[in-house]
C-alpha cells in the first residue's frame, strides 16, 4: 500500500498512568511526552497488578499494528495550465497589415502567420532568430536552417549546410513563386519567422488595415504544447529539478503524470521602496498524456512533487509515537494483556503515519494509541 500526501503534524501522546495500591504511581523508568508539546507523565515498567481486572484497565484505550508499506514525503504546489511564456512578434517589413490571424490561432512550417501589403511573413522552424537578409555567399547557422525548412518543405536542388549558394538561391524563388512574392533569390529580413516549432497565437496588437513598421509589435506567440507553471520559494528548489516525475491533477479531479522541463531563478522585485528583491524559483512541466488536458485553455492546478519515498517499511501511526524521557521516541508494545515501551528510531513522516525501526518491532506487532 502507498500512501502520499503532504507532512503530517505528530499526534499527541496523552498521559496515562499505571496506579498500584492508595492509587499511588509505581516506578519512574519512562517520561511519556505529548508529540510536539511540553508535558510529561511518569509511567513504570513491569508492575504487577493484583487483580486481573485492574491489570485490563491499564491497557491501551485503542490500539493500531506495526504494518509495511511504502511512504511517500510529498508536497502540493498550485500552479497554472497554460502554453508557457509567450514570445513577442515584431515586424521588420514596412506597410499595410492586410491579414491577421485570430488569437489561440495554430500555425505550422510554410503557414503564413500574417501579411503586410498582402504579402505573407511566413513561419520556419529554427532556434536562430532571423537577424539578416539572407543572399549567396552568406554562411551561418541561420543558412543551414533555412536550408532545411525549404528541403522539408519539398523544395530540393541543393546542399543542406551553411553555404547559401547559388542553388540554395533557385530553391529559394522556386518557394517565392509559389508565395506569390518577387523571385529575388533572397529572403529579406522580416519575411520569416523563425520558432522552435508550430506556434499558437497568444494575444494580437496591430490593426487590421493599420501601419506597420520595423520595431512595432504585431503579435504574441506560444508553443502549441500544454505545460503547467509553478513558482516556489527559494527553500524548496530540491522539489524542481529537470526531469523529476510529479502529479498533476486537473480541476476536474483527474490526475495525469508530468515532468519537471525548465527551471529557473527569478528575482521579484518588492512592491515597498525600500524592500529587498525576492529570490524565486519558477519551474515548467509537461503532461505525460496532453490529450488529458483537452478543452482547458488555462487553469488552477496541483502539482504533487515526491520529497521521498521509502519502499517496504515498517510504519505507525504517527500518534502511537510517546517522548521518552532519556530522549528519542518509543512506542508502547502490547502483548496480551501486558504491555511494555520499545525505543524506536523514526524515519520518513507521511500519510499520517511514520517509519520505525527497533527491538522487537515488526510487521503485525500491536501498539498502543491515545484516546
Amino acid at each position: 500500500m502507498t500512501v502520499s500526501t503532504e507532512d503530517t503534524a505528530t499526534g499527541v501522546r496523552p498521559k496515562r498512568r499505571k496506579k498500584g495500591r492508595g492509587g499511588k504511581l509505581i516506578g519512574a523508568g519512562v517520561a511519556v511526552l505529548a508529540v510536539g508539546a511540553a508535558t510529561a507523565a511518569t509511567l513504570g515498567f513491569g508492575f504487577a497488578p493484583e487483580k486481573a481486572e485492574d491489570n485490563q484497565s491499564q491497557l491501551p484505550p485503542t490500539t493500531a499494528k506495526v504494518t509495511k508499506q511504502t511512504l511517500n514525503d510529498t508536497q502540493s504546489v498550485s500552479g497554472d495550465l497554460g502554453y508557457g511564456d509567450s514570445t513577442a512578434l515584431a515586424a521588420r517589413i514596412q506597410g499595410t497589415v492586410t491579414s491577421l490571424p485570430y488569437a489561440s490561432s495554430i500555425f505550422q512550417r510554410g503557414n503564413a502567420v500574417y501579411k503586410v501589403n498582402n504579402t505573407p511573413i511566413v513561419l520556419m522552424y529554427g532556434t536562430v532568430p532571423a537577424y539578416r537578409e539572407l543572399k549567396v555567399g552568406d554562411e551561418g547557422a541561420d543558412v543551414k536552417q533555412l536550408e532545411q525548412n525549404l528541403k522539408a518543405l519539398g523544395y530540393s536542388g541543393f546542399t543542406v549546410d551553411s553555404k547559401y549558394t547559388s542553388d540554395t538561391a533557385d530553391a529559394v524563388e522556386d518557394w517565392q513563386e509559389d508565395l506569390g512574392l518577387d523571385e529575388t533569390g533572397r529572403v529579406e529580413l522580416g519575411r520569416v519567422l523563425f520558432a522552435p516549432g508550430a506556434i499558437r497565437v497568444d494575444s494580437v496588437k496591430a490593426s487590421l488595415g493599420g501601419e506597420i513598421g520595423p520595431g512595432q509589435e504585431v503579435l504574441s506567440y506560444t508553443g502549441t504544447s500544454r505545460v503547467v507553471s509553478i513558482q516556489l520559494g527559494i527553500g524548496d528548489q530540491r522539489l524542481a529539478k529537470k526531469g523529476t516525475a510529479v502529479s498533476i491533477q486537473l480541476p476536474d479531479g483527474k490526475k495525469v503524470d508530468g515532468t519537471v522541463q525548465r527551471v529557473y531563478t527569478v528575482i521579484e522585485a518588492s512592491d515597498d521602496p525600500n524592500g529587498d528583491a525576492e529570490t524565486k524559483i519558477e519551474a515548467q512541466l509537461t503532461l505525460k498524456d496532453a490529450k488529458a488536458a483537452a478543452g482547458l485553455d488555462v487553469a488552477s492546478v496541483e502539482v504533487v512533487f515526491t520529497a521521498a519515498e521509502h519502499k517496504d517499511v515498517l510504519t505507525v501511526p504517527v500518534a502511537a509515537l510517546v517522548a521518552l524521557a532519556e530522549g528519542g521516541y518509543g512506542v508502547e508494545i502490547v502483548d496480551g494483556s501486558s504491555t511494555h515501551y520499545v525505543k524506536v528510531e523514526t524515519g520518513l513522516f507521511g500519510g499520517g503515519r511514520v517509519e520505525i525501526t527497533g527491538d522487537g518491532i515488526a510487521e503485525g506487532v500491536t501498539v498502543g494509541m491515545p484516546k
